[in-house]
């Protein structure tokens, strides 16, 4: 406990405020791509591609609408009040997926996705007001990894009960078990309210008013959404895709349009965060297909069989899966597991093994009635967490022992190092495709493990610096729109993540899927080292 005695008193409260609500977050996010394609137990029975178009298009808008929730909590409601009203929004989102019916499925997204708005970047500003002294200013970074580590706890931990619930009491009492985490990190928020009071009001300036801004900005964005939702055809994949993009123009136009205003001595802090804004897309698209790709490849391609040394514990709190190898009426698919149609287009069934026996080595030894014990998919969701919390401490020793020797990489050249490594986790999900013979066997889940390790140290590398960034270089009137900006970045990434991941199916050889998010990392990675000594001497100007 010696480290947080250098750290503002709120940030122990901050912390587990977003422990608890990334707790309901990811436990929705870990279940809700099974959820959408599960047959067999109560769920929407969606294609791959139908399910991944929903998912990314979800999760960019999840990210998108910071933009409005940090601009009216700038303006009119202040940071406390935004955070609590989006707190309550998303609590009632993730119960009211529990409900039957695609009316309530839809009803508690937008939920979701509004709440989120008001939530993300109002209580990442918070915690950038906290170290605005010149007492906590030089632990700023550490902060946010300390934060970072909050986040990554809840989600490591929720994985666990939505196995639970979702394998004892189905797919519903999961999404109730996200919806009571929420409504304790707001318990948890207001009893530490009197550690961040100071910074819970909103700005008066004289900027253009809250009301022109959403008129300008928020009208058209809906207009230009609409258009792209019913244009004939599909310009972008599909019409959520065509929507969301052509919505999100106005957003974008926004930002653009508030360099070109601003004033002379805010304009190359504002030029600086719009470029990382844009590398760090590349980082979101690949990153976020471990709620798609990643979850396919750990459903159908990884051997989940579990370990003897396991099997006890796993099925004693319900972690595991029973699949029996008995022949049934099941989707007829091909040996990478998409759905095969007869000449009217409709999906054929057939009696056969479930799809999980379609590429295990040990088939043959297998009778029918005999039973496998398998990992749930969702417990693989924990691996990216787990290694945040492990690895958190160890990068903060390490940027410490950097900074006592004077090594220590500035913010930019930190995110352009994450963007390599990245790269890197790609590789090892090559190897992995290799290993498996491209969907013949099933691979070690080792692979994944092996890829979330690296993915999870470049993480550390940009998410948490990120978020620094923004609250070190944004001017102070235009501090939460900043952030703001930082998670519309994050939205478009997320968006991008959908859209390779809706492909999926086409690849025939899954190395070239991999292979495409190697080169996109390392194309943004290059981009942004041929930026840093720009953005390193802005950044130094800056104190930042």
């Amino acid at each position: 406990m010696n480290i947080l005695k250098k750290h503002p008193r709120g940030l122990p409260f901050l912390f587990f405020t977003e422990m608890w609500e990334r707790f309901g977050y990811y436990l929705m996010f870990g279940i809700f791509f099974l959820y959408m394609t599960d047959t067999e137990k109560g769920g929407l029975s969606m294609t791959n591609a139908e399910a991944a178009d929903i998912f990314g298009t979800f999760i960019a808008l999840v990210y998108l609408t910071p933009f409005v929730g940090g601009l009216l909590a700038d303006k009119i409601m202040g940071y406390k009040n935004a955070v609590t009203l989006g707190g309550i929004l998303m609590g009632l989102g993730y119960m009211g997926l529990s409900m039957k019916g695609m009316g309530w499925f839809y009803a508690s997204l937008s939920l979701i996705i509004v709440g989120n708005g008001f939530f993300k970047p109002n209580i990442s500003t918070l915690l950038g007001y906290l170290y605005n002294t010149p007492q906590y200013k030089e632990f700023k970074d550490t902060g946010y990894n300390i934060f970072y580590m909050g986040i990554n706890i809840g989600a490591f931990i929720c994985n666990f009960f939505a196995a639970y619930l979702r394998n004892t009491l189905g797919w519903g009492a999961a999404f109730m078990g996200a919806g009571i985490g929420m409504i304790l990190g707001l318990i948890i928020f207001w009893s530490g309210n009197k550690n961040y009071s100071f910074a819970i009001q909103p700005k008066k300036d004289n900027e253009m008013p809250v009301g022109k801004v959403l008129g300008i900005v928020l009208v058209p964005a809906f207009i230009s959404g609409f258009l792209g939702w019913i244009i004939p055809g599909n310009i972008f994949g599909s019409d959520s895709t065509d929507a969301f993009l052509l919505g999100a123009l106005p957003v974008v136009g926004y930002y653009i349009n508030l360099l070109v205003k601003s004033e002379k001595h805010e304009r190359q802090q504002i030029s600086a965060m719009l470029a990382i804004f844009g590398v760090a897309i590349v980082f979101w698209a690949v990153f976020k297909q471990n709620g798609t790709a990643l979850t396919t490849w750990a459903e159908k391609y990884t051997n989940r069989e579990v370990p003897a040394a396991i099997q006890k514990p796993l099925e004693t709190f319900s972690l595991s899966q029973k699949m029996t190898f008995n022949k049934d009426s099941v989707t007829l698919t091909d040996h990478h597991f998409r759905p095969i149609k007869n000449e009217s287009g409709d999906i054929q069934k057939v009696i056969d093994y479930p799809g999980y026996f379609k590429n295990i080595a040990n088939k043959s030894e297998l009778k029918d009635g005999d039973q496998l014990n398998l990992i749930s998919t969702e417990l693989f969701q924990s691996i990216n967490p787990f290694f945040v919390i492990i690895l958190t401490p160890l990068v903060v020793l390490l940027f410490s022992f950097l900074r006592r020797r004077k090594k220590e990489p500035d913010t930019p050249a930190k995110i352009g190092w994450g963007l390599f490594i990245t790269g890197l986790s790609t590789i090892v999900m090559i190897a992995a495709v290799w290993s498996g013979q491209n969907g013949i066997e099933k691979s070690s889940a080792l692979w994944l493990v092996g890829s979330y390790a690296v993915i999870t140290f470049g993480e550390l590398f940009i998410s948490p610096m990120g978020l620094s960034l923004v609250s070190k270089l944004s001017p102070p009137r235009i501090t939460a729109v900043m952030m703001g900006g930082w998670f519309l970045s994050t939205s478009l990434g997320n968006k991008l993540s959908g859209v390779l991941a809706s492909m999926w199916d086409k690849y025939e050889d899954k190395s070239m899927y991999f292979t495409v998010n190697f080169i996109a990392c390392m194309l943004a990675a290059i981009a942004l080292w041929m930026l840093h000594k720009w953005l390193s001497k802005i950044t130094k100007e800056h104190g930042a």
